[in-house]
């Protein structure tokens, strides 16, 4: 998959072409059952512990906002909401994770 992982891009590069775009979504699925579910819930239903991300704004909507939380994480008055993913995982597993949370999308 692409994009590198040198210079982070603000949109989801994958939705351009349709196949990489599903493989992506299959890659994603894994990826956050492995490094998202125990905070943000099976399926991406939070318990209350982390932000329920079906309620995420789909597609470009969000994007931007959810790659600068994968990469950087959440701090807030000097306590970590959310650790820096960007390092551990890359930019590739991010975008992957993100596709596959377009699957699963809720506007209720």
């Amino acid at each position: 998959l692409q994009p590198n992982n040198d210079t982070w891009v603000t949109k989801n590069p994958f939705r351009a072409d349709p196949q990489v775009y599903a493989k992506a979504q299959k890659i994603g699925e894994s990826a956050y059952g492995q490094n998202c579910a125990r905070c943000h819930g099976l399926e991406a239903i939070s318990g209350g512990i982390a932000p329920d991300l079906r309620y995420l704004d789909v597609k470009e909507d969000g994007d931007e906002w959810f790659i600068q939380r994968c990469h950087h994480g959440s701090v807030r008055d000097g306590k970590v909401y959310m650790p820096p993913m960007g390092d551990v995982l890359g930019q590739k597993a991010c975008w992957a994770i993100r596709s596959w949370l377009d699957t699963v999308h809720s506007d209720s």
